[in-house]
């Protein structure tokens, strides 16, 4: 059986700066970048909500940036 810790994974961030995580031992899927940050899914559940503090869209604060 796998556990949490048995699986590494990377954080990812598509080009609208919204991010998820992302077996290593997959493919990249397209459209999204590693932006180096691995360990367990839990680690990079924390590494996100560490950084990702506006979960709107890139374009949707741009908008909101140009009202």
């Amino acid at each position: 059986m796998t556990t949490d810790n048995d699986v590494r994974y990377v954080v990812v961030t598509n080009h609208e700066e919204q991010y998820s995580v992302w077996p290593l031992h997959r493919t990249m899927a397209p459209g999204w970048r590693n932006v180096g940050f691995e360990g367990t899914r839990s680690e990079c559940l924390a590494h996100i909500e560490s950084v990702w503090t506006d979960l709107r869209p890139l374009g949707i604060r741009g908008l909101a940036a140009q009202s």
